[in-house]
């Protein structure tokens, strides 16, 4: 599978208000297509070797995969702060940039015009705010973080499955919490919570400073293979329902 190839999103960021500069990371299938899209929203690390590797993964797995780097514009020090504000709020110039990646796998001719979202971490909060507008066929949120009114944020979210890890001290409660509003909504899902993984247990590697990883590792945080194997199986199996058939 070759590398992701950089790609220039800026004309479409601009014109939908977002970023003046904007980079995304292509990754293809092998084989003829066409294929549905997935967009990848990175962790608030950036872009990095763990986050392509994710997005290598959806290419293999048969889908059009492309990662903006939503701190293209500025790096990581300055774009951090305001980009999770906006994870959070459902506002801001990130949305813009999600959707400038969206509509450059719609409209390419090898794409079959069906999209889904994966977010990790600052990614997943993402996914769960953009799961309700309407605008995707499946997202996928991986341990992050619920919207502030989880009922309306996802009263008419497209089909979502979620991933979280039972030793992550940040999100404590926050699979059943989530799983519980999209029952509420009668929104086709599949949310699950492992309890021997913390927080960024579906990376293959640990990708934070270095500065940080002591840290993390206390926390619980970091890759835990088991419950990834068990969590990519089933993020596939649900995005092949709703993305493929």
């Amino acid at each position: 599978m070759p590398a992701p190839t950089a790609i220039d999103l800026t004309p479409r960021s601009t014109a939908l208000g977002g970023s003046p500069k904007l980079t995304g990371h292509l990754a293809t299938p092998a084989g003829p297509g066409p294929w549905p899209g997935v967009v990848v929203v990175h962790e608030a690390f950036g872009v990095d070797d763990v986050m392509l590797r994710q997005t290598e993964r959806m290419a293999e797995a048969g889908y059009l995969a492309l990662l903006p780097d939503l701190f293209t514009d500025g790096g990581t020090r300055r774009c951090l702060v305001p980009t999770m504000r906006a994870a959070l709020s459902g506002r801001g110039r990130a949305y813009a940039d999600l959707e400038a990646a969206r509509t450059e796998l719609a409209d390419r001719p090898d794409c079959t015009g069906k999209v889904g979202l994966i977010g990790f971490c600052m990614g997943g909060a993402f996914a769960l705010v953009a799961a309700g507008r309407g605008i995707y066929d499946a997202a996928s949120a991986n341990y992050g973080q619920l919207p502030k009114d989880i009922d309306r944020a996802l009263a008419e979210a497209c089909p979502v499955v979620g991933s979280y890890g039972g030793r992550d001290r940040m999100l404590k409660g926050a699979a059943a919490k989530l799983d519980a509003a999209l029952e509420r909504a009668g929104i086709p899902h599949d949310v699950k919570e492992y309890p021997e993984a913390g927080h960024s247990f579906l990376n293959d590697a640990e990708n934070a400073p270095r500065i940080m990883r002591p840290l993390l590792r206390i926390s619980g945080a970091g890759p835990h293979p088991e419950s990834a194997a068990d969590a990519w199986r089933r993020i596939e199996d649900f995005f092949a329902e709703h993305l493929k058939s």
